[in-house]
């Protein structure tokens, strides 16, 4: 069936000429503005791009008006801990009278409060209350969505939150990619025995979570409070073994060795790097892996912005997400996170728009699909109720998305629109 997008004020396709990802300032910037064209789509996949001067010559089962405003690809958020329960208010309160991320977790609090809540909930629990928490993306545009595990810390409640994440990718209206990170810290019951938690990870988990298609990809927290250099090797090894392809939470507080370890063993992304040496910037220019940088973190936590502008400058694949968790970054929304990044990271706004769909797409390895509108890719659009891509950044913390379609498939509509 092939319906015609007609009518829109700016198609902004962040087109890549099939390289699929975007780095340093010339490719960021270029976001391919088409104006006067419509768009013809068939089986969900963007099929010709159409100059509104011979859509005469044209015809669709389906035609939708979209004028006064723009088609922008699908947005890919590529780092979420959406999978959670509880409120850590309090937390928050004592973060602004002083307390440290690293002091709130040393005394017992931080994701571990967050393990005891999900410990206790039910499979239906955790889905109902995640279903809740993806439609606030789906409303701004979001069509592809990572889901992190991590607050389940144990055998059992890892698989739990593993196949929770897996139910939301059966039955969610988007494409829902799960990520298994059972090293994001050590839980209570082996906070003195390091090595048998490795061997649970390494020897049970990884090859159930393989064997049974859990998750696409295996993170760990790499940091002093978390998990070291060597076990961050001694993991890899083992998610390498059974095929799981990686991602790096690292050099978010400290300089332990993370980034060295992930860049050996080729990971997909690496996410953080608040505190990146200048030093290492050359090897992410030399590599293929994403830099994912998260200002909603450093905002919530009032610490260092990552050094983006460095980074593009220096030809890294920079990606954005909003790292929304209960603890460091209880934040979820987009508008917001793309203000941060053009006040406080000193990104461009075109620098932005490629970041959070292109390169967020490379950040999941499925930019050879979506994260831009070009031919033969998947029909993923975000339509913004503007006739200039710029509001979109210019209006912080607010939702211009009024349509978000997925594969051809309207998931969801402004009421009104």
């Amino acid at each position: 069936m092939k319906t015609l997008l007609t009518n829109a004020s700016q198609i902004v396709t962040v087109n890549t000429n099939k390289k699929n990802y975007k780095r340093g300032i010339k490719e960021l910037n270029n976001i391919d503005i088409i104006t006067d064209h419509s768009l013809l789509i068939e089986d969900g996949l963007v099929l010709d791009f159409i100059p509104n001067s011979k859509l005469g010559k044209y015809s669709a089962t389906n035609k939708i008006d979209f004028k006064n405003k723009i088609i922008l690809p699908g947005l890919v958020e590529c780092h979420t801990h959406l999978t959670f329960l509880g409120s850590r208010a309090n937390e928050f309160k004592l973060k602004l009278r002083g307390a440290s991320y690293e002091e709130i977790a040393l005394s017992g609090g931080g994701i571990l409060s967050t393990v005891q809540k999900v410990r206790g909930a039910s499979h239906e629990e955790l889905l109902n209350d995640s279903f809740t928490k993806i439609n606030r993306f789906i409303e701004q545009g979001v069509t592809t969505l990572e889901i992190k595990s991590g607050y389940g810390l144990s055998y059992y409640d890892e698989i739990k939150l593993l196949q929770v994440i897996n139910s939301l990718k059966a039955e969610s209206k988007i494409e829902i990619v799960p990520t298994f990170l059972g090293a994001h810290t050590y839980p209570p019951e082996y906070k003195n025995d390091h090595k048998k938690y490795l061997q649970i990870i390494c020897s049970e988990l990884i090859p159930f979570i393989a064997n049974n298609k859990l998750a696409e990809f295996c993170d760990i927290f790499c940091e002093k409070t978390a998990f070291t250099s060597e076990d961050t090797d001694l993991i890899f090894t083992s998610a390498v073994e059974h095929g799981l392809k990686l991602k790096l939470h690292t050099e978010q507080f400290n300089n332990v060795g993370g980034l060295d370890a992930a860049l050996k063993f080729g990971a997909t992304s690496i996410d953080h790097l608040e505190v990146i040496k200048e030093s290492d910037f050359c090897k992410l220019r030399e590599s293929k892996t994403a830099a994912v940088l998260l200002p909603g973190v450093s905002f919530f936590l009032d610490y260092d912005f990552a050094p983006a502008r460095k980074l593009i400058d220096n030809d890294v694949i920079v990606a954005l997400a909003t790292d929304y968790n209960p603890g460091s970054s209880n934040i979820s929304n987009i508008s917001l996170v793309m203000g941060l990044a053009a006040l406080k990271m000193k990104m461009t706004f075109e620098e932005i728009i490629s970041a959070y769909t292109i390169n967020s797409a490379f950040a999941l390895n499925r930019s050879e699909r979506i994260g831009s509108i070009e031919i033969g890719k998947d029909a993923d659009f975000a339509i913004m109720n503007t006739q200039d891509y710029n509001d979109i950044i210019y209006n912080i913390g607010t939702n211009l998305n009024v349509m978000t379609i997925k594969k051809g498939n309207i998931v969801y509509s402004k009421q009104g629109e």
